[in-house]
Parts: structure tokens; C-alpha cells; sequence
């Protein structure tokens, strides 16, 4: 039993070891961005994000953070571009942008955006299926504080009358 065990240690030690060597691309072949642009003082480690010197971070200034769309038609699709526009003082990097239904999809700026630059979060929701008010979150989080910032799309949908 001890020998068995013995010969296992080097497969898992040669495991271990490629898994701490890890690749500075992404599975699609981008390149990811360096851990010092992305760095946040307001972390787990640093206490409290009131330790922050706010004024070495980046800001969100979103013209909007909730977009109307209005009556739609059942199985229309439609898209709204949230911009914003990066207010602090350190490049500003999103992470992810994820909605609250599969109906929804978030694209967004994937480079950082230098402080005085624009970005945009580009929200299509495909109403097929949906009826009547009806209300989506996308949520993203970036390297700003809070970390977190919740955008906002409705819309009012009506189901078409079948021919009699």
C-alpha cells in the first residue's frame, strides 16, 4: 500500500507543477491583461474599501444605467449600448458582464479604458416567449468601488393577434 502511494508522488507533484504554470492567454487565444492594471485597492486584503485613496482608482460615469425600450413585438429583438465614460484616475478594466436571463447579452469593451476615455456595455434581448412589462438586469464587474455595478433594461411586450 505505502509503495503504491509512493510511485503516485511524482504524477501528482508533476501536476501540481503544471497547473501553477499557466499560460498569460485566455481560452480564446487573448491575451490577458497584466494583475497590475487590474489592481483594486479596496480588497479583501486591504481591510476596507474606505482604506482606498479613491482617487488612484477608476470611476464609472454611466450617461444612463437604466434604458426603456418601450411596447416591443413578442420574438422582436432589440439593443441598447449603455456608454460610460471612465472618471478616475487608473485604467478602468471589466472582468464580466452577465445578465439575469438567458434572454439577455451583454457585450462589452474588453481593453481598459484609459481615465477621460468611453466604453460601452451593449445590451440585445431577444423577446421571444416574453409578454408584457418586463424587466432584465446585467451586472458587471470591473475594477472600480463598489466592484459591482447593476444596469437596467425594460420593455413592455405585446403578443401579436393570430388571424382569424
Amino acid at each position: 500500500m505505502r509503495k503504491s502511494l509512493l510511485s503516485l508522488l511524482p504524477i501528482a507533484l508533476f501536476v501540481v507543477l503544471a497547473a501553477c504554470n499557466q499560460k498569460t492567454e485566455s481560452s480564446d487565444g487573448e491575451a490577458k491583461l497584466s494583475p497590475d492594471i487590474v489592481n483594486n485597492p479596496a480588497t479583501a486584503n486591504s481591510g476596507k474599501a474606505a482604506d482606498a485613496d479613491a482617487n488612484a482608482t477608476p470611476v464609472f460615469a454611466f450617461e444612463t444605467d437604466n434604458h426603456e425600450f418601450g411596447v416591443i413585438q413578442q420574438g422582436e429583438k432589440v439593443s441598447y449600448a449603455f456608454k460610460f465614460k471612465n472618471s478616475g484616475n487608473a485604467p478602468l478594466v471589466i472582468s464580466s458582464a452577465s445578465a439575469s436571463c438567458g434572454c439577455t447579452v451583454p457585450e462589452y469593451t474588453k481593453t481598459p479604458i484609459a481615465p477621460g476615455e468611453e466604453g460601452f456595455i451593449n445590451v440585445t434581448f431577444d423577446s421571444a416567449g416574453k409578454s408584457g412589462m418586463t424587466s432584465k438586469t446585467v451586472t458587471i464587474i470591473a475594477n472600480t468601488i463598489p466592484n459591482t455595478k447593476v444596469l437596467t433594461i425594460s420593455a413592455d411586450i405585446q403578443v401579436p393577434k393570430a388571424n382569424s
